[in-house]
């Protein structure tokens, strides 16, 4: 008989044995902390939230129990699927019914892509910075990244031709309008430039879409896979996290034919299929826009919240910090000095009550420390005032501490 007590270690896959604390999480946890204006978030202002149109919707979901409580397809219910099919055909992107498979958020788009794409070593080539979720998620299956050199538009078409002789790529992964974190939109030549690139190489191309409804000037841009021939090589993911509620959890991809069998059988035995009361919630709200309230004061609003952290931030900056100034979407991206240290900075930041997320995370190379993301869409702005003050005198007690000046 045994009297001791042996300690139990579950040993987790070798994806997961190294396995540190999610900076996602560690983001959330900086947001939620009393007292502290957060610049550090990339969550909706929730005075915008529609709530009547939303309570509407899921009313009128629940008065179809026999489908909306029952399990559903795989793919998504048929009545989302053909609501979504016509508004992406009528922005630019012909689109039936089975092109469309609906994801629990555009985040199991990345994950799905991912089961069924990514092979250990296989390469994608990535914007510099990126989505960290998106290198987190595509690094799990093994994937390895080259960061592509961009400009102010994003992607130089030139560096991606080269990149893609030299390394030969499973998949590209871009997010052409108001990128996370960086701000920047492609152009319209340059998007054209890089769909000329990727269609004459043969390159899969994943197009993340979650900012696109939050522009606050500028024309609206067609996707890349709008222009001939992209639509069967790309991947488009979108999502009504950025434009109704995240916490609906309802997104959707538009897939090329050659690739949709897999997707649908990665999606079963991940979650069989996403929320169906969800579902037929989604496609009455998008059936009724009658019912919407209008987002006319929200892009308002966030557009001059985006104009005043642009405004005030560089005078809480080191001389010859580069801020970028974006057309929609939700963040700021700033490049300090060689010299500075984003992650080291932070602690100063939070002692001081503000926050904002290092960059470090958002490289492929984690050994650049000078950058910092910083989100403006929920705070008012006399706290984007308050929180740039807290954040200039945080930098001014880490250069004293580390004789920076």
């Amino acid at each position: 008989m045994t009297t001791g007590v042996t300690e139990f270690t579950p040993q987790l896959s070798r994806n997961f044995a190294d396995t540190e604390d999610s900076p996602v999480r560690a983001l959330l946890d900086l947001v939620s902390r009393p007292g502290v204006i957060s610049f550090a978030g990339g969550i909706p202002d929730a005075t915008y939230f529609d709530v009547d149109a939303i309570r509407d919707a899921y009313r009128a979901s629940l008065e179809r129990p026999d489908r909306s409580l029952q399990y559903s397809s795989s793919e998504g219910e048929l009545e989302l699927r053909e609501i979504l099919a016509a508004r992406l055909t009528d922005e630019g992107v012909p689109t039936s019914s089975d092109d469309l498979l609906v994801t629990t958020g555009s985040q199991q788009g990345l994950t799905l892509m991912g089961q069924v794409m990514i092979d250990p070593g296989d390469v994608i080539l990535v914007e510099d910075p990126t989505y960290l979720a998106a290198l987190q998620t595509f690094g799990l299956s093994g994937a390895r990244f080259v960061a592509v050199e961009c400009d102010d538009e994003g992607m130089l078409p030139d560096h991606l031709e080269s990149a893609i002789a030299e390394h030969v790529p499973k998949l590209v992964y871009l997010i052409p309008s108001y990128q996370n974190p960086s701000g920047r939109t492609m152009t319209i030549s340059r998007r054209r430039a890089v769909a000329d690139v990727l269609r004459a190489t043969g390159t899969m191309l994943i197009e993340d879409d979650p900012y696109s409804s939050l522009r606050y000037s500028g024309e609206a841009l067609d996707p890349i896979c709008a222009f001939e021939g992209m639509a069967e090589q790309t991947v488009l993911l979108q999502t009504l996290s950025k434009s109704v509620a995240p916490g609906i959890r309802l997104g959707w991809a538009r897939v090329p034919s050659a690739i949709r069998d897999a997707l649908i059988v990665a999606k079963q035995a991940i979650d069989l299929h996403s929320s169906t009361v969800d579902q037929y919630a989604a496609a009455h709200f998008l059936a009724h826009p009658e019912n919407h309230r209008s987002d006319e004061e929200k892009l308002r609003v966030y557009g001059q919240r985006c104009h005043a952290l642009a405004r005030e931030l560089p005078r809480a900056l080191p001389e010859g910090s580069r801020v970028t100034t974006p057309l929609g979407g939700m963040f700021l991206w700033a490049e300090l000095p060689e010299a500075y240290d984003t992650d080291a900075l932070l602690p100063y930041a939070m002692r001081e009550g503000v926050g904002f997320v290092p960059g470090s995370s958002f490289h492929v190379d984690t050994s650049i420390r000078n950058t910092m993301r910083l989100s403006f869409v929920t705070n008012a702005e006399d706290d984007i005032v308050e929180g740039v003050n807290r954040l200039q005198r945080a930098v001014a007690a880490y250069e004293a501490e580390r004789n920076l000046k």
